[in-house]
């Protein structure tokens, strides 16, 4: 019975250090069915990652438990909690959903103005009207004013007003990437909330804090995935702090 029972021991717990062993993970990253290369596989558990080729295929270590990220610039953040069914598989498939695209800018540089076509009849009745309402026809006094006439210099101060704007405003413009577009376009949402532990209404707050420290600026210059992550991480441990001390 003895020898029995020992063999049972043994036998689960070898299955548990099988379990708890690294293995190759082999996948595929695709979008619409078709293979994404250069996809950053980021095994954020053991902070190791790599890259797909371009076949969309990757080669990773693992185990049970790893949190795996998926990120491109061009589409939506994928996060994966590995369980031993997906390592047992070894054919992982990862679908990535296409940003949809977006338009910083639109400069016009050309205005055209359709022409405005005047008949002989239009003229004449013009003409005619100012000369029935004209004080100075009637009365020889002149006052300076054109009844129902058109105010030049209002017109003429617009006109050089518009195209004054226009030629000072540059034709094309770069957009500048500042930390916030960078943690919009890199991190997700549920991030703050469901690894950071943050209140909703708490983000803004905590991304102005980190947006304080001028190591964010490094992260604009050397743009990493599992840098930030792990620069937002630590901003926390601070935040916390912080949000204590105010409460003492």
């Amino acid at each position: 019975m003895k020898v029995k029972l020992l063999t049972t021991i043994s036998f689960l717990t070898y299955q548990i250090s099988i379990s708890q062993t690294e293995k190759l993970l082999h996948g595929k990253v695709v979008s619409n069915n078709n293979p994404l290369k250069k996809v950053e596989v980021i095994n954020k558990t053991a902070q190791t990652n790599t890259t797909t080729n371009d076949l969309g295929e990757f080669s990773i270590s693992v185990k049970s438990r790893d949190s795996l990220l998926f990120f491109s610039k061009d589409y939506f953040f994928t996060r994966i909690k590995l369980t031993q069914e997906n390592i047992d598989q070894n054919n992982m498939v990862i679908n990535m959903a296409l940003k949809p695209e977006e338009l910083d800018e639109v400069v016009i540089n050309n205005i055209k103005l359709a022409p405005v076509h005047t008949s002989q009849q239009d003229i004449d009745d013009i003409k005619f009207a100012k000369d029935v309402t004209s004080l100075q026809k009637y009365t020889g006094v002149y006052n300076g004013t054109i009844t129902n006439g058109i105010d030049f210099m209002r017109l003429g101060s617009g006109l050089i007003n518009l195209f004054k704007k226009e030629d000072n405003e540059p034709k094309k413009k770069t957009p500048t990437i500042d930390f916030r577009k960078l943690i919009s376009s890199s991190i997700p949402d549920n991030f703050f909330t469901t690894d950071l532990k943050l209140k909703v209404d708490e983000k803004e707050l905590f991304l102005d804090f980190c947006d304080a420290d001028p190591r964010s600026a490094n992260l604009l210059n050397h743009s990493n995935i599992l840098t930030t992550m792990d620069f937002l991480y630590a901003k926390n441990e601070e935040f916390k702090k912080l949000k204590a001390d105010l409460k003492n």
